[in-house]
């Protein structure tokens, strides 16, 4: 009796070096920074040559449940889905308990939880419940694999929180980007007015407008938008605008430049993206407009004649090269008036009944509001569209610009 004592107490003191050894394998493996997937080839290797487990699957839940060590079971578990109630499973329990379980042939289930909420589960099996040693050697496992499961959670929270930042910094990036897109200073003289409201859904949109004076007669006006948000639009939209920019001081030729910025648009997207655009020049002494729509929703003019439509010009700028067609429009004897631009933001907003807004409630509004100043049309508009759409969320960005023209 004595002897098979010592023997026992030998084996337990070799069994908790080991355990103690491993502890100690898997602390220095995660103080190196070590990769997950090292990590796990650890904890395998320690729970199946080590400590002589004989039977063991651990699955880790990262928006889905996966298997990261599988050994001893005679399924193949690679690729076994678990149902997401299984983080439901807050205590260690006998796989008795479960009936019609795929997880039969093992005897526990082990979770892992770190501030209350299950990481990861531990199938273990081939254990013998009249021995006193595996209560041990579970216990064991536990602190093994909450040292590792709760590390690589760690690791994966901070590898999130690079990745946030990074995004965050991009986000600036583009937003200043963006910010600059627009002018700093719109005119606004007895003669001349103009004026913009811009509601971005996010922090960065693909919604452009601009005023441009060409020379001391001539201005132009235009607004766009570009399919698609986010960081890739707001660039996207800056390297038009910078084209724009520079196609301008060359020619004042609407069809010409209609015509570059579509090729570059088509040459920077590669055809995965596409720009609406309007665009007018308005001279001041001859009392004309010269517009392009490319695609976009029809700007509203309000003059003596009455509401108009401005439909004139072409397809969507980056989808087709050349241009299929393109029509000028042109306005003659124009002295007094009122533009009205937007992006389609504001005409497709939804309300609780799945009805847009529409351009014809835009047209109502023209019809007895034009004399307003344009500041308040502006702030009318956006008024009615929150009554429209009621608790339903605003889709897409919202960009208004007007010009008025007096004689």
């Amino acid at each position: 009796m004595k002897i098979e004592s010592e023997v026992d107490y030998k084996k337990l003191i070799e069994r908790k070096e080991l355990e103690l050894g491993a502890l100690l394998e898997i602390t220095q493996a995660i103080n190196n920074n070590l990769p997950e997937e090292s990590l796990y080839k650890i904890f395998n290797f320690t729970l199946r040559s080590q400590l002589q487990i004989k039977k063991l699957a651990l699955f880790v839940f990262d928006q889905i449940w996966s298997c990261k060590v599988s050994f001893g079971a005679t399924k193949n578990l690679a690729r076994t889905k678990l149902d997401d109630r299984m983080k439901l499973i807050k205590n260690m329990h006998r796989m008795e308990e479960f009936s019609n379980c795929e997880f039969d042939e093992f005897d526990l289930v082990i979770p892992i939880s770190h501030k209350s909420e299950t990481l990861a589960l531990i199938f273990v099996g081939g254990l013998d419940f009249s021995a006193n040693q595996n209560e041990s050697a579970i216990k064991f496992i536990q602190a093994l694999s909450n040292i590792i499961v709760v590390a690589i959670e760690n690791k994966k929270l901070a590898r999130q929180q690079l990745e946030q930042e990074a995004f965050r910094k991009e986000l600036e990036i583009a937003s200043d980007v963006q910010r600059f897109l627009f002018p700093e200073k719109l005119p606004n003289t007895e003669k001349l007015k103009v004026e913009a409201s811009y509601l971005p859904h996010d922090r960065v949109g693909g919604d452009y407008y601009d005023y441009i004076p060409i020379n001391g007669n001539q201005f132009l006006i235009c607004v766009a938008d570009v399919s698609g948000k986010g960081i890739p639009a707001a660039l996207m939209m800056s390297n038009f605008q910078a084209s724009l920019h520079t196609l301008l001081r060359q020619t004042p030729n609407l069809t010409e430049i209609v015509e570059a910025l579509n090729y570059q648009v088509l040459d920077s997207a590669k055809g995965e993206k596409f720009i609406t655009f309007f665009a007018a020049i308005y001279d001041l002494r001859l009392k004309t407009m010269v517009y392009v729509n490319a695609g976009h929703n029809p700007p509203i003019l309000c003059d003596d004649t009455g509401i108009r439509l401005l439909e004139e010009g072409s397809t969507v700028l980056g989808a087709l090269h050349p241009l299929p067609f393109i029509r000028e429009g042109f306005i003659e004897n124009i002295e007094r008036f009122t533009l009205f631009t937007y992006t389609d933001g504001l005409t497709e907003t939804i309300n609780e009944d799945n009805h847009e807004f529409g351009l014809q409630a835009l047209v109502d509004y023209f019809k007895s509001n034009v004399k307003k100043d344009l500041k308040t049309i502006h702030n009318d508009i956006i008024i009615n569209l929150d009554t429209f759409k009621g608790r339903n969320p605003y889709r897409d960005d919202i960009t208004m610009l007007s010009c008025r023209v007096e004689s």
